[in-house]
């Protein structure tokens, strides 16, 4: 796929703008924005944590680097557009987020009949949640790009960090969804994993 590096918007918009928003780049960071014949977008965020590539392409949307600022603009004024010039703005800045700072998701592992062992296995990239229920085949929950992605497991919680909040988000989902309970009374049977915070906010334990 051939791409070119997108610095500045260098009349290559087809249109007058009529909406955009703008994400200021970080002293520590580096943004990349490249673009496909096919339209696509690939924007490129790097700092002292790694390396975070995310795909864009949304008709009559532009992205480009302009004085030390990443421009998301619009040559059409909708509402549909609006919010995703602001989608776009906001994976942008938890990009810059996750290369400087990271991503953290807080788990609990909350039983109350038989107690589970969570084993991570960070090299093939998956979690196995074993006596589950007292269950004799393990439950298994994968890591969503293990590479960048860490599950850490210190008695009942379970931490997982990373920087790709996106990547985060998923494999602590996909715990909380290896151990969802079916044709049991939930009111009898709480057992499970439960995500309990998302970068510092703290989330209501549903159980």
């Amino acid at each position: 796929m051939t791409l070119e590096t997108v610095s500045e918007k260098e009349g290559a918009i087809p249109g007058i703008i009529l909406m955009e928003e703008r994400v200021p780049i970080k002293d520590e960071v580096e943004v990349e924005v490249s673009r496909a014949k096919d339209k696509r977008y690939l924007v490129t965020v790097k700092g002292p944590k790694g390396e975070v590539t995310k795909e864009f392409y949304y008709p009559d949307v532009y992205i480009w680097v302009e004085d030390d600022e990443v421009v998301i603009a619009a040559t059409r004024n909708t509402r549909r557009h609006k919010a995703i010039i602001g989608m776009i703005k906001s994976y942008v800045q938890n990009m810059q987020k996750g290369v400087t700072e990271g991503h953290e998701y807080k788990l609990k592992l909350v039983y109350s009949h038989f107690p589970p062992e969570v084993k991570v296995d960070q090299e093939k990239g998956v979690v196995y949640i074993e006596n589950f229920l007292g269950e004799n085949v393990p439950r298994v929950a994968k890591i969503v790009d293990p590479e960048n992605t860490e599950v850490i497991v210190q008695g009942q919680d379970i931490i997982v960090r990373g920087i790709d909040k996106e990547a985060v988000g998923q494999t602590a989902a996909n715990l909380e969804q290896a151990t969802k309970i079916k044709d049991k009374d939930p009111r009898v049977f709480q057992d499970g994993i439960y995500i309990v915070e998302k970068d510092g906010k703290k989330i209501e334990l549903r159980v």
